[in-house]
């Protein structure tokens, strides 16, 4: 069976072949059908959505014609839609509403999208495989015996299940390009910058960023062209170059194309199914005209180290806001200090409490240069590498995950282990910039994806590289077998 994209749904609402309210009905149709085995979901507001599809009905019959305008499209439950939860995936956000909209979210409403759900995710975005939720694990659609990939695990299982064909989860280190990878949809990292994180509930701040998910790039390209931009509320957004490209995206040129392969990617630890997957669709960019060659970006061995150094370090800093004072959980106890740590004892999961002490032991008396201010260091050193890759090279093409979607605990009682599921896509982002997950084939009846890196602000230019891609395999276009 074959996915119906977003671009297809966009032809048939402009003909008038189609209606949002249809659509959206289908989609909780779906979701109340399936949700009971794949736990994507933690809230919906039905009534709500209908009455935006109707009035994106009403904009269409008066003739107006947008790239969202009426498609239905899932949040991850960290965003903020006003009026619905914003659990984080996290008990100690009990009750809270959001009282206002995501900046990202505020620009999908006003194009006439249609929000119909908030995705299920790691506790505060803080796992690898979607096993982290305080709500329970989201399931794999391919084999429910398996994990969906994380933290944005609940917004990618809603794509591949076709609750919706867009969702936004977040990308601090790979949560939206791993659950890509492991249930065969597309997801974006963009530029840091180029999405708003005002209404993002923090993680890592100089790290987070929104990314779109969808069945192929040229979805998500619908969605990024109504989202980006600077916003006043965010100092670090920037304009993304290149958005009268989006709508529609058409495919890139691949003749010319020069495509490095780092070396360092590409060692033992990568499971021979998925290298050959990455083999094939390296074969299909050279059959175009694409140049292949070998690149080094030296410094990769110190990601990891890297990563979760600075990560939890911010984690640390960011999660402090959370002590039973002004929102969610609050704990019965005697004074000031016992409510704020029995708040966080009985609110925060295991991870999450691991991330905290770990970033606090970082930035402590007698460590911070040892640790922090060293991984700063080594931070630079990683972004100089991709500076210096991109001279000779127009994109990186790398795996995605060293395997495929591991069964449930396989990990959960080794956390370097699941840390180094993240191998692949911690490097970018400390670089902050643009990268790509998309299919590239099936192993073992699992999906695998390859990763597509590209300089800062090239954003369009992979998205036109996927969708030439996409345009020449069909993979991408699979749905897992699924009965209620």
């Amino acid at each position: 069976m074959t996915v119906s994209t977003a671009a297809d749904w966009r032809e048939g609402l402009d003909a008038g072949d189609l209606s949002s309210e249809a659509l959206v009905r289908a989609s909780f149709d779906r979701m109340r059908r399936l949700d009971g085995r794949l736990h994507a979901i933690l809230a919906m507001d039905e009534d709500r959505s209908l009455q935006l599809a109707r009035r994106a009905d009403a904009r269409l019959r008066a003739g107006e014609r947008s790239p969202v305008l009426g498609l239905p499209i899932v949040f991850k439950d960290n965003l903020h839609w006003s009026g619905l939860q914003v659990s984080c995936g996290s008990r100690i956000l009990a009750g809270y509403q959001a009282p206002y909209d995501a900046t990202v979210v505020e620009r999908l409403l006003a194009a006439g999208a249609v929000p119909v759900a908030k995705a299920n995710l790691d506790e505060f975005a803080m796992g690898s495989s979607g096993e982290y939720s305080a709500f329970g694990s989201t399931r794999n659609p391919w084999d429910t015996d398996r994990v969906p990939g994380g933290s944005s695990s609940g917004s990618v299982v809603a794509v591949s299940a076709g609750y919706a064909p867009l969702a936004l989860g977040s990308d601090t280190g790979g949560s939206v390009r791993l659950p890509a990878s492991f249930c065969n949809v597309t997801a974006l990292r963009p530029t840091y910058g180029v999405l708003s994180r005002y209404g993002l509930t923090a993680m890592a701040s100089s790290l987070d960023q929104v990314g779109p998910i969808a069945a192929t790039a040229a979805d998500i390209a619908l969605t990024l062209g109504a989202m980006a931009g600077r916003d006043p509320r965010d100092s670090t957004s920037v304009d993304l170059p290149g958005m009268d490209r989006l709508a529609p995206l058409r495919p890139g040129n691949l003749r010319g194309l020069r495509i490095g392969l780092p070396v360092e990617y590409f060692g033992d630890g990568l499971e021979p199914g998925v290298r050959d997957l990455l083999d094939a669709a390296l074969q299909v960019f050279a059959a175009q005209g694409a140049e292949i060659r070998e690149v080094s970006l030296p410094h990769t061995r110190y990601a990891i180290d890297t990563y979760y150094l600075l990560c939890t370090s911010e984690v640390s800093s960011n999660l402090s806001r959370f002590d039973g004072v002004r929102f969610g959980h609050r704990a019965a106890a005697g004074s000031l200090p016992e409510m704020i740590a029995e708040t966080r004892d009985q609110g925060l999961g295991m991870e999450v409490k691991r991330r905290i002490l770990l970033g606090a032991f970082c930035l402590s008396r007698g460590y911070y240069d040892a640790f922090y201010l060293k991984a700063l260091k080594a931070r630079t050193l990683i972004a100089e590498d991709f500076r210096r890759a991109f001279e000779s090279v127009d994109i990186l093409a790398t795996p995605v995950s060293p395997g495929i979607a591991f069964p449930f605990g396989a990990k959960t009682d080794d956390p370097l282990a699941m840390y180094l599921a993240d191998a692949f896509t911690v490097t970018a982002p400390l670089a902050g910039i643009p990268c790509l997950s998309m299919p590239a084939g099936f192993t073992a009846g699992l999906p695998a994806g390859i990763q597509l890196i590209g300089p800062a602000f090239s954003d369009v230019m992979l998205l036109e590289t996927a969708h030439a891609f996409q345009s020449l395999t069909r993979h991408h276009l699979e749905t897992p077998s699924l009965s209620a």
